[in-house]
């Protein structure tokens, strides 16, 4: 009798984070909210400990906290007393609530609790409560994401007469990002819904208390009258339609959809003000046209330092399509782009980014897990990763600089004030990536050298 091997292929170490991480980090962008998870306490903690390390700001998720008596005869009255103390102590506009692993597979029934917690308590009024499905078994903290923003989107829009502004979804970008795009669509002569908006709730001053619900995030009137926007513009070429927002806009109230990929580098960034010139009907303000070309100045200066550098990037999945385009503007080969998502359309979005560039067709993988990613890096021998905090192992191991880009960095400070977007971002970006190659010729030289 032969011994077949097990047939299976373990993960170590994912590409991605939990779905209802994502789903907080949505909620925690709308005013007045409150996320809410349906299940563990230690959901909640390892979700605080993750956010809270990368944008060094607090953040309460409050929790079921369900126990094993609950994983038996489910979480209802839990939950029920969850959102009953949430609604005393935070007395909060709106609560986010996701399910987790625990509740999704004993399968609670969270639309009907809600609906029974409504009748036995919500009589006299209280928050809006929006629910969203979030197991972690299925799917990234990215599909958590944009799940919570179409599920803000779907229970809470209501129809409005038109009102002549915009709606933004720009996915999950850094809170520097957010705010670079709310002064971009204003400087551009719009009134711009961004939704969410994460930029001071998690990125605020310091203050002399804490607040149990720090102030900013995207309005809940501006939320509901959103139906009435001359257009939505959203970010993603990986986003399916049934986690898509703007889609649910167009085809329920007939508002316009842009899908554009993250404004990253020149050739994204020109697309997204092209749709801004057209939806206000003006040019592009002499700022961001300034912008761009001191961006191509730089380029042209410091391009001997970068051309013909083979770099791995490595995150979620539109976040390195944009970066992946931006490399390839620059002359760097891609030789790996990786994520732990699973769309089906990254490698269609890769190849789109490096086409018209003079870069060969990197490895593209889906899915992809930390271990992976080391041992095609070992084969493929990069410059350097662009990526977060947690391929810092790998390029340790490898002797080659780490570009921290994305979420999580836990290992240096400013993760929340990186900019990514624009000309300013793109700026920015090129001269990290320029520096750490200058760097590292440096530390590798034996004669050194301080003057270029």
């Amino acid at each position: 009798m032969t011994k077949m091997p097990p047939q299976y292929v373990s993960t170590t170490n994912a590409c991605k984070l939990c779905k209802p991480l994502g789903a907080s980090l949505a909620f925690r962008g709308v005013e007045g909210a409150v996320p809410f998870l349906h299940g563990s306490q230690g959901c909640a903690t390892y979700m605080r400990r993750y956010i809270i390390s990368h944008f060094n700001e607090p953040i309460d998720i409050a929790s079921s906290s369900l126990g094993e008596k609950n994983a038996v005869y489910g979480g209802g009255a839990n939950l029920k007393l969850g959102l009953k103390n949430v609604t005393e102590k935070y007395h909060p506009a709106l609560i986010g609530i996701a399910t987790t692993c625990l509740t999704e597979t004993i399968g609670d029934d969270v639309k009907r609790l809600l609906f029974e917690y409504r009748q036995e308590f919500m009589q006299d009024g209280g928050p809006l409560l929006v629910q969203v499905s979030t197991p972690s078994y299925s799917g990234t903290h990215m599909e958590g994401f944009h799940a919570a923003v179409r599920a803000l989107v779907e229970q809470l829009t209501k129809e409005s007469a038109p009102n002549g502004t915009v709606n933004i979804l720009p996915g999950f970008l850094s809170a520097a990002d957010l705010r670079s795009l709310k002064e971009i669509a204003c400087d551009c002569g719009l009134i711009a819904t961004v939704l969410p908006d994460f930029s001071e709730t998690l990125d605020g001053p310091a203050l002399r208390d804490y607040p149990l619900i720090p102030e900013g995030g995207t309005k809940i009137k501006d939320i509901q009258a959103m139906s009435g926007a001359k257009a939505t513009v959203e970010f993603g070429y990986t986003l399916p339609d049934q986690l898509s927002g703007g889609v649910h806009l167009e085809k329920t109230y007939k508002v316009p959809l842009h899908r554009l990929g993250m404004p990253v580098g020149i050739r994204e960034t020109d697309r997204f003000f092209e749709v801004l010139s057209e939806l206000s009907g003006k040019p592009v303000p002499e700022k961001y046209s300034m912008a761009r070309g001191r961006l191509v100045d730089s380029l042209v200066d410091g391009h001997k330092y970068v051309f013909g550098k083979r770099a791995v990037v490595y995150g979620e999945e539109d976040l390195v399509i944009g970066l992946t385009s931006f490399l390839a503007e620059i002359g760097v080969q891609p030789v790996l782009c990786a994520s732990g998502g699973t769309s089906g359309s990254f490698v269609k979005a890769i190849e789109n980014a490096v086409t018209g560039f003079p870069v060969e067709m990197p490895r593209v993988h889906e899915g992809m897990d930390f271990h992976e990613i080391g041992e095609l890096a070992a084969e493929l021998k990069p410059d350097f990763f662009l990526g977060h905090s947690k391929g810092y192992p790998l390029a340790r191991d490898l002797n080659i600089p780490l570009i921290r880009m994305g979420f999580p960095i836990h290992d240096r400070v400013g993760g929340q004030r990186l900019l990514h977007i624009g000309y300013h971002g793109a700026q920015q970006l090129f001269d990290l990536i320029a520096n750490a190659m200058i760097m590292a010729k440096q530390d590798g030289s034996d004669v050194g050298y301080s003057y270029m």
